[in-house]
């Protein structure tokens, strides 16, 4: 139904025969390669015989049905032909009218993974907070790579407060992963106890990520946390690079980091000599 035309390639033929007309007039690749921005206003503006004499730049800009656009968008990922940013910016442009379609696609687990990125991606210029509580489900259970649940926390992140009793709600009920992913969010919001509570169960159990849940702890202003962040400073089995970060939680909370001599680690070594 929809028509995927490779718009990448139809700009590679046009900036490509753009080179051929006008290489004499540069001193070397480079100089041409700065004016590609100016290549590309001329692609968009110029009428495309392969578009039926529409310019590039208004072609999207006629279809204004937000299914029709949002479909269009599923039709290029299931041709495997990329999508064009102009496609991208007239669903933007159309706007709230696409938030329910774009919501569907990405509660849709037979897409790609890909396509349902790009729907976070554009629920997220549109500001919505449509999809926050599938956003927030999305981490009960996730892995801990997971990009898909890692978008939807950024997305999350620039809903503002509005986010907090959900995500609060949800917090108990996560893995440790997804807890993490949430208390990204969280200690942003200084004050709430199971926030505190968390951050210092995953502080104590993940000492492989030390570092991030010190961070944590330092955001949240909890004077609480210095005996376990003094410890862990003081622990001879604490690298350099954590102890950079514990130092500053602690310094953040109005506390003094024990020192140490790291002259045997190498991350001190290696630090020390790119001029840390």
């Amino acid at each position: 139904m929809f028509e995927t035309i490779n718009f990448d390639e139809k700009f590679a033929d046009y900036t490509a025969q753009w080179a051929d007309q006008h290489r004499k007039e540069y001193k070397n690749f480079d100089a041409m390669e700065a004016d590609l921005p100016k290549v590309y206003l001329r692609f968009l503006n110029t009428p495309a015989s392969w578009l039926d004499g529409v310019t590039p730049g208004a072609f999207f800009t006629q279809y204004e049905d937000p299914k029709d656009l949002v479909d269009w968008l599923i039709a290029y990922d299931q041709a495997g032909v990329p999508v064009p940013e102009l496609l991208l910016e007239q669903i933007t442009t159309v706007g709230k009218p696409c938030e329910k379609r774009l919501v569907a696609l990405l509660r849709d687990e037979r897409a790609s993974a890909s396509l349902r990125m790009t729907a976070v991606g554009l629920l997220r210029d549109l500001e919505s907070t449509q999809p926050k509580m599938l956003y927030i489900s999305w981490q009960l259970n996730r892995a801990e790579d997971d990009e898909l649940a890692d978008n939807a926390v950024d997305s999350l992140r620039e809903m503002g407060r509005g986010v907090i009793a959900p995500m609060l709600e949800a917090l108990p009920k996560a893995n440790e992963a997804g807890q993490a992913a949430l208390l990204d969010v969280l200690v942003n919001y200084p004050g709430y106890e199971p926030v505190y509570q968390a951050t210092m169960r995953l502080f104590k159990n993940q000492p492989e990520r030390c570092a991030l849940f010190a961070s944590y702890l330092g955001k949240l202003g909890d004077e609480r946390a210095l005996p376990e962040l003094e410890r862990r400073a003081a622990d001879r089995a604490t690298g350099y690079v954590d102890w950079i970060e514990l130092r500053s939680a602690i310094e953040r909370l109005g506390g003094t980091a024990p020192e140490r001599d790291f002259s045997d680690d190498p991350d001190w070594e290696a630090l020390r000599g790119a001029g840390e």
